[in-house]
């Protein structure tokens, strides 16, 4: 047998093997939860350090920045690739996949779920646990005590819809607001940079003032109209389950009420020191 065809057959029976090991222990439905976790742990870290030598190499200001500036540096990374990551599946979910539609499957559409949706939650919840601890470990340097209660919800609600199955869908709803996270992060970027002044941090501010209008605004609002359309499938949840749907979104809502103030205040005082 020729060299090349005993590489090829090398090559099918390790892919075979590969996909047979995907399916019977990554995502089997048992092990899911667990290796989605750990996934994204690991994908936190390797982003993390990954940060660490291109901006080193890439970015001029990076060796000029403290300790704790290029911790929060390298944090801000994380966070923006999870957020462009769990916003793009959020949103095939909510608004393009048939999942959670109400015309394409029986059943309530609060018990919905598939082994991708539960994946992609369980590396949002791995992300969770490693922005956390890094807040707790450089307390109070990368958020403060609303950023604490903000992950913690995030942690309780976004865990109990991948283990349980219940609410995946306004859990998604309610995590398609992490849209608005690279636009706060690269506004951190520019003001670190020395480029407060810049057009671009004035056109990042506008952006990120209609960006939280509608991700955590508006949204919101649908979120608790589709919620009372479906109450008759809402209050079949488990008393935990509909205690968060109910609940966390309300307490999410108001603090991003408290921050869109904020947000609102520093766009005149920026456009004012524009003019």
């Amino acid at each position: 047998m020729p060299v090349s065809e005993q590489a090829t057959m090398g090559i099918k029976l390790y892919q075979n093997q590969a996909e047979l090991l995907l399916k019977e222990y990554v995502l089997a439905d048992s092990s899911i939860p667990y290796t989605s976790i750990i996934g994204g742990i690991f994908a936190s870290k390797v982003v993390y350090d990954l940060t660490q030598v291109i901006s080193a190499i890439y970015f001029k200001s990076y060796a000029s920045l403290s300790k704790f500036q290029r911790v929060e540096w390298n944090n801000r990374a994380i966070s923006t690739l999870h957020a462009i990551f769990i916003t793009s599946i959020s949103l095939y979910f909510v608004f393009w996949s048939d999942l959670f539609s109400d015309y394409q499957f029986a059943g309530l559409i609060t018990l919905r779920c598939s082994q991708l949706s539960t994946f992609a939650l369980g590396v949002s919840v791995g992300y969770f646990l490693t922005d956390l601890g890094m807040i707790f470990w450089f307390y109070p340097a990368l958020g403060g005590f609303e950023y604490v209660i903000h992950h913690l919800l995030s942690i309780v609600a976004v865990a109990y819809a991948m283990l349980t199955g219940e609410g995946q869908l306004y859990t998604y709803m309610v995590l398609i607001s992490e849209t608005t996270t690279p636009g706060i992060n690269l506004r951190w970027y520019l003001d670190t940079s020395g480029m407060k002044r810049s057009r671009t941090y004035v056109i990042n501010g506008v952006v990120i003032f209609f960006a939280w209008l509608v991700a955590r605004i508006i949204l919101f609002l649908y979120l608790f109209f589709h919620f009372y359309l479906h109450y008759d499938q809402v209050k079949r949840m488990h008393t935990f389950g509909l205690f968060l749907v109910s609940v966390v979104p309300l307490v999410l809502t108001v603090m991003n009420l408290m921050w869109f103030g904020k947000i609102c205040k520093g766009l005149k005082k920026t456009l004012a020191k524009r003019q």
